[in-house]
């Protein structure tokens, strides 16, 4: 784990080339590697040595790229993934079997929630789902004997919720279960699960570690930490020997890089969910300058979400780095030098006035997208959250008078004027 602080470790960590090698990690665009001896490569495939084979497991330039991530996290061991949604399913299937049982927070992304409500369901793994506010017991009340896990965002999206890491944490760990936490809005730059008791963290790296649109992927950081052997009995894939390869017993014959060595040789043997080399290259470089561009988001938006909450045409404003916001405590105890760029908040009138702001926004772009260095905007009830109930909308913190707002790092006067005229054009 690197002693240097996050904006030298994103410049500087993750590939150190030698005397006459190139300064910037090279792109090893390829699919397979040469080999001189069998016996060499059949090593390579019974894992008792490492190396590379073939490109749907392990790349040189997708590891240099997880290597960055996961000195940023503080973690033992990380991997990429082809996309946000997979590191998600990855981080929860590599532990989950039919049968299985996840407790998750119910304020999370759409996307992953119907992932783990429909998806996961249909897979045999049941979930119950609670408030991110929900009390110790009835926290506690939502473990069953076949729980193996437990899953929350560090900042909700879009309700932009702090998870209370500790507590979630506590009653993981209680049941002798990991705590996963997708990282994703604060990025490590801002927010470090680790150092408050979470496991295992999960990114959307298409989102802040990208930052330009340009690129989809995942990753997920293991901290070493959980102690899968001594909850044996509820982990069998990670500490009974693995047939299809060659009775390896990951917890002991890994280490700390037990969960990650397991997520890659068996998922993404079998699912293939690989992120391109010239993807992860690209975001790599990008990765370089997020220390930077957090601080412009985040400046960005305390400064939209204050006009936003003088503003009596609009609702509400929920922004962690507001003091009157309801997350303000946790956001200063856990994220203390800023949150994100996403401001959420409500235009009264019903969908139809909803729509009609972001209608006639002109800089802000109306984008599936968020986190990125261009203004973006969307409204989720009517997008990404659309197929939830009212009920599950209520119990996300996704309202119907809902706009999700992306700050980008554009000048802040301009990201407010684009606001005021929308806003003046609905009255």
């Amino acid at each position: 784990m690197s002693d240097e602080r996050i904006d030298t470790i994103c410049v500087q960590d993750g590939y150190q080339p030698g005397n006459g090698e190139p300064r910037t990690p090279p792109i090893v665009q390829a699919t397979t590697f040469k080999y001189t001896s069998s016996e060499q490569m059949s090593r390579l495939f019974d894992l008792s040595e490492s190396g590379y084979f073939y490109s749907r497991l392990q790349n040189p330039t997708n590891d240099t790229v997880a290597a960055k991530i996961c000195e940023l996290e503080g973690g033992a061991a990380a991997m990429l993934t082809s996309s946000g949604q997979a590191a998600n399913f990855f981080a929860l299937f590599n532990i989950c079997n039919a049968g299985d049982h996840i407790v998750a927070s119910s304020a999370i992304y759409g996307g992953t929630f119907n992932l783990i409500n429909v998806t996961m369901a249909k897979m045999g793994i049941e979930a119950t789902f609670v408030s991110p506010d929900c009390s110790e017991e009835e926290l506690e009340a939502a473990f069953r004997p076949n729980t193996k896990v437990v899953f929350g965002e560090s900042i909700a999206n879009p309700a932009l919720i702090v998870l209370d890491f500790e507590k979630f944490a506590a009653a993981a760990h209680r049941h002798g279960v990991p705590l996963i936490v997708d990282n994703t809005f604060p990025t490590p730059v801002n927010c470090r699960p680790f150092e408050f008791g979470a496991d295992i963290v999960t990114h959307a790296t298409t989102k802040y570690m990208d930052g330009h649109g340009s690129c989809v992927g995942g990753a997920i950081v293991d901290s070493g930490k959980f102690d899968w052997m001594a909850h044996a009995d509820k982990f069998p894939g990670m500490t009974t020997p693995d047939d299809s390869y060659h009775g390896v017993t990951y917890a002991k014959d890994f280490g700390p890089a037990a969960y990650i060595t397991k997520a890659t040789a068996q998922l993404m043997r079998d699912f293939g969910s690989t992120p391109s080399p010239i993807s992860s290259w690209i975001m790599g470089m990008h990765l370089e300058s997020l220390a930077v561009r957090m601080e412009r988001h985040c400046a960005n938006a305390q400064k939209v979400a204050e006009f936003l909450a003088a503003d009596p045409r609009v609702s509400w404003v929920h922004f962690p780095g507001l003091p009157g916001d309801r997350y303000h405590a946790l956001a200063q105890k856990y994220m203390p030098n800023g949150t994100c760029g996403v401001i959420s908040f409500g235009v009264p009138g019903g969908r139809e006035k909803v729509s009609s702001f972001l209608d006639h926004l002109k800089m802000v772009s109306i984008a599936t997208h968020v986190a990125d260095a261009r203004s973006c905007t969307l409204y989720p009830a009517g997008t990404t959250h659309r197929q939830l109930t009212e009920e599950q909308l209520e119990e996300a913190g996704v309202g119907i008078d809902l706009v999700r707002l992306s700050c980008g790092i554009e000048n802040a006067d301009d990201i407010i004027a684009d606001l005021d005229q929308a806003l003046a054009a609905v009255q």
